[in-house]
């Protein structure tokens, strides 16, 4: 080997510990950066000729270099902060991004989820790309297709009430009282308990449903309203607008139950609502297996054991919740959460083959193979978690090891360099 060889195979090193540097600081640089994904430098020799007169040939080395700087897809730590729209990847998975970015307008995958809702209502990056996903329809149905990603222009209007499932017990021991008498429900019955419901328009109602022992095991229920909440009425006295009966077994099981009336014409609203009550799953009239789900008869004081109905006002959203299965649904300020869209995953066969974009982008290529999108969770995917952020992927100790072999290196190939030197001025003095 010449000495100008030898001066040639130096530089080669010098260079290629050079770029092995440079991936270091990258890493080092990016030890913060959400989302980040270390790379590693792989070196390779290099061939300075493979004449020879030899067989098999003796092929000479030419140094090294740089062959691959390849992306480690590992795992980062993930880090909780307080915001709903921080979004992690547990496993495998990209979160798809969809914008202008360095002029390019294209589709990105990225694992760093600081996202955001903008003005228009749509989940972006710090960068302004939108996040993609399933929207949902108007009846509530997930869209099929991937789009932008809409989670905050949603609001949701008044729900009157139609059902009221009420469940008390009445006390086996009451004694039958008197004619139940509107003007005096409270002196004519045995007990009373308040219900709320919703008319068309949203506004709340406060009921009043008085219970009256007709019977041995028999009993009434009696639904009364302020009358001034009711179309031509006067307030400050009780209207009844709904009645029924109830009966019970000797084991205090609910047995039947009756609706005499329910018809509502509340102010303003849509007349003639009609509210169902539903006192339990009785034994006759609903073919009950116990009788003991909802309303019964024991020897013990009268309590209301259960109470919802399905109205509620008008509302808009004021938080989100994001499940692990990247389903987004919105807490709205009326105490209703309905799902708003689900946030879409992808995934490749090659990771290696991804191009780095930069800011924590990467572009599909043909090394990469297609692109496979999907519900997180689902298809090797991983899950979202909510309010986490996953960190960069660099181990700082090992990347300071690393600076320290490469920079060993290094110096390793400017010694070759500067002993060729003084061989190659030796060799020029012989002849003084």
């Amino acid at each position: 080997m010449s000495i100008l060889r030898s001066l040639q195979i130096g530089v080669a090193g010098l260079r290629a510990h050079s770029e092995a540097l440079g991936v270091a600081g990258d890493n080092i640089a990016n030890v913060n950066t959400v989302g980040f994904k270390r790379s590693r430098a792989e070196f390779e020799e290099m061939i300075g000729r493979s004449v020879s007169r030899y067989s098999p040939p003796k092929v000479a080395g030419g140094g090294s270099r740089i062959g691959n700087i390849e992306q480690m897809w590992s795992q980062g730590a993930l880090l909780n902060t307080d915001a709903p729209t921080d979004l992690a990847i547990a496993g495998e998975g990209f979160f798809i991004v969809e914008g202008v970015h360095q002029g390019q307008d294209s589709r990105f995958y990225t694992r760093a989820g600081q996202f955001q809702i903008d003005r228009d209502g749509q989940l972006v990056n710090s960068d302004g790309l939108v996040v993609q996903g399933y929207n949902v329809r108007s009846d509530g149905t997930i869209e099929s297709a991937v789009s932008d990603l809409v989670v905050s222009s949603n609001t949701i209007p008044a729900s009157a009430t139609t059902q009221v499932d009420l469940a008390v017990n009445l006390d086996a021991g009451e004694q039958v009282g008197p004619v139940f008498d509107a003007t005096d429900p409270t002196g004519t019955s045995n007990f009373a308990t308040n219900v709320t419901v919703y008319d068309s328009l949203g506004a709340a109602h406060e009921l009043t449903v008085f219970f009256r022992k007709s019977a041995s095991n028999a009993w009434e229920w009696h639904a009364m309203v302020d009358d001034g909440e009711l179309t031509g009425g006067t307030a400050g006295t009780l209207t009844e607008q709904a009645s029924g009966t109830l009966t019970f077994n000797t084991d205090g099981a609910l047995d039947t139950e009756t609706t005499t009336a329910s018809n509502w014409n509340f102010v303003d609203a849509a007349q003639n609502q009609a509210i169902a009550f539903d006192f339990g799953t009785s034994l006759t009239t609903d073919g009950g297996a116990t009788g003991l789900d909802g309303s019964t008869q024991f020897a013990t004081a009268n309590t209301t054991t259960g109470l919802s109905q399905d109205g509620f006002p008008a509302g808009s959203v004021s938080g989100l919740s994001i499940s692990s299965d990247g389903m987004i649904s919105g807490v709205f300020n009326n105490g209703q959460m309905r799902p708003l869209g689900r946030i879409a995953l992808a995934n490749f066969t090659n990771l290696h083959g991804l191009e780095r974009s930069g800011q924590g982008l990467w572009s599909a290529t043909d090394a990469s193979g297609d692109v496979m999108v999907g519900n997180p969770d689902t298809g090797g995917r991983g899950s979202i978690l909510s309010g986490s952020l996953e960190q960069s992927n660099v181990d700082l100790g090992n990347e300071f090891v690393n600076l320290i072999s490469y920079q060993r290196g290094f110096q390793a190939n400017s010694r070759v360099i500067t002993t060729a030197d003084d061989m190659y001025s030796e060799l020029v003095n012989i002849k003084r």
